[in-house]
Parts: C-alpha cells; structure tokens; sequence
C-alpha cells in the first residue's frame, strides 16, 4: 500500500516553513491542491491530513481504538493538564470520563443558566456607551468567572486576571514551534521555560486552594463537578488524589472557558461587520426577551442568536485542528498511515469547503435557518471534535454562548476598531490577535 500524495517542500525542514508562516491558509491549501488525503512532513514530524467528512469520522468514530493522542497533547499540555480529560488516554480516560459526565447532564446545565446570565448582567452594568474595550478580554474573564462558580462553586473574581495572565504564558509557551519540533528545549532552563513553570505554581496554587477549601468547609452535597469528582470512588474504594482532582480542574478551567469566550470574541468581531445581522439579532432580543433577563426556557426561541453562535464556530473554531496518532500501521482513504504517525484532520479548513458550505468563506447565520443542520455530514461541521472523545461540555458551552450573547447584545452593539486589524492567530487554540478593541453603543 502506498502513502498519500506527499506536499512538495524543503530538506528537512520540508513544509515547516509555510505551515508556520500561516497554518491556516497551508491547510486550505494542501486540500485544494492536494485532495482529501495528503502527506505532510513537518521537520521530523509525519502527518498525514484528512479534508473529508467520511475519513473523519473514519478516525474520530469508527476506528477511533486504532488511534491515541497526539503527541502535543501527550508531551506539551501534559505538564498544564497532567492526565486531565483533554490529555489521558485509555482506561484511565474512560473512567475519569464517566465520573464528570452527570455534572454535564442536561438537567444540571440548565440550572447553570440562571448564573450564567446573572455573571453577564454583571458586566452589561460594567458597560458605558461610547467607551473603548478589549471585549476578548471581557469574554474571558467573564467566561472564566462562570466556569469556576458552576463547576466548582468557587468565585475566583480576585484571581481572574492572575489565572488569566498565567494562562496566555502557559498557552504561548506550549505552542512554541521549536519546543514542538525539538522536545529537548523542554527541559532546558530557558526564559521561556522558567515563565511557564512560574505560571503553572500560580494555576497550581489557585485550584488546589479550591479543593483544600472546599475539603475544609465540609459542603459535601454542592452538585457542581468538584463535588461528584470528591466523593468518587475506585471498585477497591479509594478514593481520587488531589493531583487528580487538580488535573480535571486545571483541564475544566482552561477548555471551560478559552473555547466560549473565543467563539463570543469571534462573533462580536463578525456582528460589526455585518449591521443587518446586528440589527437582526436586536430585533429578536427585543421581542423575545423585552427588559427582563433571558433564560433556559427561551433558548428554543432564540433562533437567529444560536444560528449566529453556530456560524461564527464554523468560520472561527476554537479547535482550529485536531490530531491523533496512529496505534498501529493502518489504511485511511486507501492510503498507508504507519504506527507512530500522525493523522490531522482541520475543522478550519473543511468547514470552509465549497462541496459543503455555499459561500464558505461569508458570514451567513441564516445558512442555518433551514435543514442544512440534517443535510450536512456529520463532520463536516465539527466544531467540538467527534467521537467518543467529542467535547463533554459541548451542550454547556452552546446554551452559555447563547445567554451571554443575549445578554449583552439585547442592550449594547460592539463597532470593532478598524486599527489594530483583528488576525486569526491558531496557537492552542484559534485567538483573535491583538484582540477585539471595540467602542459600545448602547442599544436604543
């Protein structure tokens, strides 16, 4: 059997050039010229891309088993999540799965709703028409607040901006392209290894200081997710560590938060430059909501809101890319994939594929106001990943995107700054770079 098609690049660097030099657009560009199964080299990286729908869902789905993560998550973001949910494999996953799942339980996250809104009412007061804000900043601390007190009952107001400044060290350093391609720099005291392992004891000292409080105060039945994972259980009875409790907190509070606040930064972007959806969204808001607070129960009629929310994750998905690596040799779209290789399959670039999306690269919530939804393959509208690794806070962060939106857009309408030009930086995760400057209007 033979291998994909291979791009065309240098000795030995191969495509690590142009793939740093603009991700995004290299992605796009291997499925144009290449097709649906393409071989890229990134140093001494082996990668073979997926473009289409079936041979996603090949991977993440149906031979999901041949597959384990891939080696950023397995060396790069373990020292941050150690064997968190986002970072363990096997077993171990499987069960530390099953023990957070009922915290994500329709039932429990539409109780979050109510101080969901309540966190963003907070800021809307915060708010003056006619000033200037980073509203990225405002997102993720907002979203940052919210996951804390649902998740695990903790206000952590007076530390969001040192969690916050600790983890943009963290995030930038893991996604360094030389630590990427040359492991060894990891354990070499450089400047950037030493504020990163500054950063880690900060995040360390703040969630720890949850669980020990939370250990302290005896309230044993809060029903947030520290709660359930505290009084888990092996089959002998023990019970889980505090360095396991600690890697599903860090895990939760940087997925919990970083992927919302992104998609309501992207969408804020989106909404100033496209006034008739902005004045279509007000128009729903005011008749939907009036002046009282939305919740749960109007999600179902806050139609054109989710189709907004839905299309700025398709242009902008947090999870820009996604890997794994393979268990063992294997065939993907009649070509080999040898043990130990990596396989990437781009949200970014086939949500942006013309065979599924008219208009792929135009913002148009109202693709969704039909049954494209039950027409689409299943991945190629892929979001929040698939499979039985699909993201397990996907219907919390869907109904929190939605209330936040609604929240704030009923009463303010954001005008993006036209200096600095907003660019999609995919590290981690996709950020707008240098952020989203806007000045507020408040709604008539």
């Amino acid at each position: 059997m033979q291998s994909a098609p291979t791009v065309q690049g240098l000795p030995f660097l191969r495509n690590a050039v142009p793939f740093l030099r603009a991700p995004l657009r290299f992605l796009c560009h291997v499925r144009e010229e290449y097709g649906d199964v393409a071989r890229i080299g990134l140093g001494p990286i082996e990668m073979t891309l997926v473009s289409h729908p079936d041979l996603v869902e090949d991977v993440l789905l149906t031979r999901s088993k041949l597959f384990t993560k891939d080696r950023f998550l397995r060396e790069q973001l373990r020292p941050v999540l150690g064997q968190g949910l986002l970072s363990s494999d096997g077993d171990f996953w499987r069960r530390q799965r099953r023990l957070a799942q009922p915290a994500f339980h329709r039932d429990k996250i539409a109780a979050y709703g109510d101080i969901m809104v309540d966190h963003a009412s907070r800021l809307a007061r915060e708010w003056r028409h006619g000033e200037i804000r980073d509203v990225h900043k405002d997102m993720m601390r907002l979203t940052l607040e919210i996951v804390a007190r649902t998740l695990f009952g903790a206000n952590v107001g007076d530390h969001a901006e040192e969690v916050g400044s600790a983890l943009e060290v963290v995030l930038a350093v893991v996604a360094d392209p030389l630590e990427i391609f040359f492991p060894i720099l990891q354990r070499m005291p450089t400047r950037n290894r030493r504020a990163f392992d500054q950063a880690v004891k900060k995040l360390d000292s703040i969630v720890y200081g949850v669980i020990e409080q939370r250990r302290k105060s005896g309230a044993t039945e809060t029903n947030d997710l520290l709660s359930m994972l505290l009084h888990a259980r092996d089959e002998d009875g023990s019970s889980m560590s505090d360095e396991q409790l600690r890697d599903e907190c860090m895990t939760l509070f940087l997925a919990g938060h970083e992927t919302t606040a992104l998609n309501l930064s992207w969408t804020w972007m989106l909404l100033s430059q496209h006034p008739e959806v902005d004045a279509a969204l007000a128009k729903e808001l005011r008749d939907v909501l009036g002046d009282r607070p939305a919740t749960f129960a109007d999600l179902p009629k806050l139609r054109i809101t989710g189709h907004i929310i839905m299309e700025a994750l398709r242009l902008y998905p947090p999870a820009w890319s996604i890997g794994r690596e393979a268990r063992e040799d294997l065939e993907i779209g009649g070509f080999l994939v040898k043990r130990g290789e990596h396989v990437g399959c781009s949200p970014w670039s086939i949500q942006r594929d013309p065979r599924w999306f008219d208009r792929p690269d135009e913002f148009l919530p109202e693709r969704w106001d039909g049954d494209l939804a039950k027409k689409l393959h299943r991945y190629a509208y892929f979001p929040f990943g698939g499979g039985p690794r699909f993201c397990i806070g996907q219907a919390f962060a869907q109904m929190e995107a939605v209330l936040l939106l609604a929240t704030l857009a009923r009463d303010f309408r954001a005008e993006v700054l036209a200096r600095p030009r907003i660019v999609a930086s995919p590290s981690v995760t996709l950020r707008p770079k240098p952020g989203v400057r806007a000045r507020l209007s408040s709604r008539p």
